[in-house]
């Protein structure tokens, strides 16, 4: 009886917020506008920083390949997300599914670890200005950079593969805004505690490690910050890392807590509105806090459109 029912199970229903059907409609104009904002300003990003070779340093380096991985999750989860709010239910397939909790572990676990990558290069500068360049020499940033995202697709392979590897003999409605692991888990039909337990130790790696790890680094530049003689250099050094703590916060914050709490910690609705956090949120808020406040960054914006408008007038 259980394998017929499991063999009736074809495909998943999101069900987003559709207990607040007077909500979907101004959330809908919400998130289609933060999704073309996070897809503009992270793509500036990368035009900007692929374009001017002034760029091709560590630190904007690092900052293109985090713009590539928020481009790729707001994809990932934002299209599907809108589908969701303008219908009452959306009907997901099995392949579907599998392939949108995947890239959403690979590109939030890949962000988890380039975070760290950062913290440690902004460490470096700062702690160690004279040698930087040899301390992060580009062995370094590539090892790092392959890191993060082999990382990534390791975890995604294992970790999906083993969620779609469970019978879901039961009901095949998702109660929440897209395809993660714990509310597809919560609908399997056997034991997985076992999965529970590789989860948390994941998770425990690819978020509270970096997180302490990159908490150390700030110690430590803080620290470095306070015995710069300049006041002006103290400013800079601070807005730089306070704006990459900002962005560390939230993102590790909200991942946490979808990640690490057991089943029963939060309502359905709680978790969706945590992970709208680290969905919508930080993919939005990384151009901004990374792009706008930082003054190379405009200047390189602002040389690529007056180059452009000079090719025109030409």
């Amino acid at each position: 009886m259980k394998r017929q029912n499991q063999s009736s199970v074809v495909e998943f229903i999101l069900l987003g917020f559709s207990t607040f059907p007077e909500l979907q409609e101004p959330l809908f104009g919400v998130f289609l506008v933060i999704h073309l904002l996070t897809l503009m300003g992270n793509a500036i990003i990368i035009v900007v920083i692929s374009l001017d070779k002034s760029l091709h340093v560590p630190m904007y380096l690092f900052l293109l390949n985090l713009a590539v991985v928020e481009v790729s999750f707001s994809a990932v989860i934002m299209p599907e997300m809108l589908v969701v709010l303008s219908t009452e239910k959306t009907v997901m397939s099995f392949l579907s599914c599998f392939a949108q909790m995947y890239f959403i572990l690979l590109f939030g676990g890949t962000e988890c670890f380039l975070l760290g990558a950062m913290a440690y290069d902004r460490f470096a500068a700062i702690w160690h200005p004279l040698t930087y360049p040899v301390i992060m020499n580009k062995r370094v940033f590539m090892t790092l950079i392959m890191f993060s995202w082999l990382s990534g697709i390791m975890v995604a392979t294992v970790w999906t593969t083993w969620v779609f590897s469970f019978p879901f003999c039961g009901s095949n409605e998702i109660n929440h805004i897209s395809c993660e692991a714990p509310a597809v888990l919560d609908l399997a039909c056997a034991d997985t505690n076992l999965l529970e337990i590789y989860a948390s130790v994941v998770t425990v790696l690819m978020i509270m490690i970096p997180f302490l790890l990159i908490v150390l680094s700030y110690i430590r530049i803080l620290y470095a910050i306070l015995k710069m003689p300049s006041t002006t250099g103290r400013q800079k050094a601070f807005s730089t890392c306070a704006s990459h703590l900002t962005s560390v916060t939230l993102f590790y914050g909200t991942a946490n807590m979808t990640y690490l709490q057991p089943k029963s910690g939060y309502s359905p609705e709680t978790k969706k509105l945590i992970s709208l956090a680290y969905s919508l949120l930080t993919p939005l808020l990384n151009p901004l806090i990374y792009s706008l406040r930082n003054s190379e960054m405009k200047r390189a914006l602002i040389k690529i459109c007056q180059r452009k408008v000079f090719l025109h007038t030409a």
